[in-house]
C-alpha cells in the first residue's frame, strides 16, 4: 500500500507538471536555506511529534503567495510567500498550520483517494525513481506547485472544516514551541478580502488552496486571544534564521543594485554580509564578494553554509581549486547535507582531473543516496559517469533528471539507451526497467 500510495501522488505531479505555467520555475535548492527553514520548523514538529527531521522545508520558485504539503513529509513553500512575511513567527505560523494538516491526516486521505480520481490516473514516471532511491516524494509534488489547473487545485485545496481543524491544531503546536499564535491572524491579515477575487489572475493560490473566510478569521482570532497568556517565549534563534534565509533568498532573486542599496555599506552583521556577498557575486564582482563572504567566515569559522556560499561564488568565478577546499571545509564541518556533497562535487568535476573525477563521482553518488531530488546534482552525476566510462549509468541518471523536471520523452530516450548498455539485471538496468514501465503506463492512460 504504501508503494501504491507514493506511486499515485508522483503520478499526480507529473501529470500537472505538463501543464505548469511558464512562470513556475520548479524548486528552488539551497542547503543553507533549507536548514534555516528546519530551524524554524523544529519546535513545531517536536510539538507535533513529528522531530527529529522527519519533515523538510523546500521551497518553490513562485512569486506568488502560498504554501502546501503533498505528501506526510514534506512542506513546500512559495519564494513569494517567504519574501512577504515580516517575521520568524509569522513563517512558523504557516508552518504550524502545514505540519497540522500532515498529523491531521488531511493528506492521507487525499492521497488514498486519488486513486479513484480521473485527473490523477497517469502513473508518474518519477515515482519508479522514487520508490527505487528513498521513497521521498517531495520534489516531483514540489513541481507541481505553482500551476493552475483544476486538478491541481482540486489536490491541493483543503475543505473549510480541515482549515479550521488545522488552525486550531496549529495554534496549540505554536503555544509549545513558544510562539504567539497572533501570528496566525497576521498571515490571514495578508490574504484578507481576496476571497472575493475567487476566479480572478488577480488572488493568491493560497486563497485557493487554503480557504479563508469571515469565519475563519474570527476563529483564528478567538485562538489567539485564549491561548496568549499562555505562551512562554523561547530563545531558540529563529529570528536570527529567519532574517539569514530572507536575506539570501531575496539577494539572489532580487537585482545585486536592490540589495546594495537596502544594505548599509558600514554594516557587518551576519545578514548583511551575506547579502552583500552574494550582491556583488551577481554583479559579478569576484574581489568584493570575496572581500564580504571573508569577513563572514572570520566571524563564524565553523559555519558549514558560509564555506559552502564561498565555494559557490569561487567556483562560479572560475576559481575551482580554491572553490574545492571551501566546499571541502563545508562537507567536515556538515557532511550530513546532501546538497553541500553534491557542490563539492560540482567543484570538483571542475577541475577535470583523473583524482578530481573520481573523487567527484563518490561525493555525488553519497549525495544522490541521501537526496535524489536534485536536478543540478544529477546533471553533474551524468557528467562523473561518463568521465568514469560508465555510459549506461550516465544514461540512468539523466534519465532521471529528465523524468524530474517534466521531460517524459527525453526520459524515455535516455532510460532506452540505458537499457542496451547495462547488464540485465544490474541495478541501473532495473531503475531504466522501471522508468520505461511507468512511462508506458502514463501513456496508455492519457
Amino acid at each position: 500500500m504504501a508503494k501504491l500510495l507514493r506511486v499515485l501522488v508522483m503520478g499526480f505531479a507529473l501529470t500537472v507538471l505538463a501543464s505548469l505555467p511558464a512562470r513556475a520555475q520548479g524548486l528552488i535548492r539551497d542547503a543553507e536555506i533549507e536548514y534555516a527553514l528546519g530551524q524554524l520548523l523544529a519546535p513545531l514538529a517536536n510539538a507535533a511529534g513529528l522531530g527529529n527531521g522527519r519533515i523538510k522545508v523546500i521551497m518553490v520558485n513562485d512569486r506568488s503567495l502560498n504554501a502546501f504539503v503533498a505528501d506526510g513529509r514534506t512542506i513546500f513553500i512559495h519564494t513569494g510567500l517567504l519574501l512577504k512575511l515580516k517575521t520568524a513567527d509569522q513563517v512558523q505560523a504557516v508552518l504550524a498550520h502545514e505540519l497540522a494538516h500532515i498529523a491531521n491526516g488531511h493528506i492521507t486521505r487525499r492521497i488514498s483517494n486519488l486513486r479513484n480520481a480521473r485527473q490523477s490516473a497517469i502513473a508518474g514516471l518519477v515515482a519508479a525513481i522514487a520508490v527505487g532511491a528513498s521513497g521521498n516524494t517531495a520534489a516531483a509534488a514540489g513541481l507541481a506547485v505553482g500551476a493552475e489547473s483544476a486538478s491541481t487545485r482540486a489536490f491541493l485545496t483543503h475543505t473549510r472544516a480541515e482549515e479550521a481543524a488545522a488552525d486550531q491544531t496549529a495554534a496549540r503546536y505554536m503555544v509549545a514551541a513558544g510562539v504567539p499564535p497572533r501570528a496566525m491572524v497576521e498571515v490571514l491579515e495578508l490574504f484578507r478580502g481576496q476571497e472575493a477575487l475567487s476566479g480572478s489572475s488577480r488572488v493568491d493560490p493560497y486563497v485557493l488552496t487554503h480557504p479563508l473566510t469571515r469565519n475563519r478569521l474570527r476563529a483564528v482570532i478567538g485562538f489567539a486571544n485564549a491561548y496568549e497568556d499562555d505562551v512562554v517565549p523561547q530563545d531558540n534563534g529563529s529570528d536570527y534564521w529567519f532574517a539569514r534565509a530572507q536575506g539570501k533568498l531575496s539577494a539572489f532573486l532580487n537585482s545585486s543594485s536592490y540589495t546594495l542599496r537596502r544594505v548599509k555599506k558600514n554594516d557587518n552583521s551576519d545578514v548583511a554580509l551575506i547579502r552583500k556577498a552574494v550582491a556583488y557575486h551577481r554583479r559579478p564582482d569576484a574581489k568584493a564578494a570575496l572581500r564580504e563572504i571573508d569577513k563572514l567566515v572570520a566571524k563564524r569559522p565553523n559555519d558549514p553554509y558560509v564555506h559552502e556560499l564561498r565555494g559557490q561564488i569561487l567556483l562560479e568565478s572560475r576559481n575551482a581549486k580554491a572553490a574545492v577546499s571551501a566546499y571541502a571545509r563545508a562537507v567536515n564541518l556538515a557532511g550530513h547535507e546532501a546538497l553541500i556533497r553534491a557542490g563539492y562535487g560540482r567543484a570538483l568535476l571542475a577541475l577535470n582531473t583523473a583524482d578530481g573525477n573520481r573523487k567527484a563521482l563518490s561525493a555525488l553518488e553519497s549525495a544522490r543516496g541521501r537526496d535524489p531530488y536534485d536536478p543540478r546534482m544529477l546533471r553533474d552525476l551524468a557528467v562523473a559517469y561518463a568521465r568514469a566510462g560508465n555510459n549506461g549509468m550516465a544514461s540512468v541518471v539523466t534519465a532521471e533528471r529528465y523524468a524530474l523536471t517534466g521531460r517524459l520523452k527525453d526520459a524515455v530516450v535516455h532510460a532506452k539507451r540505458a537499457e542496451g548498455l547495462l547488464p540485465r539485471g544490474s541495478r541501473g538496468w532495473l531503475r531504466a526497467q522501471d522508468i520505461l514501465a511507468v512511462a508506458a503506463s502514463s501513456s496508455r492512460k492519457k
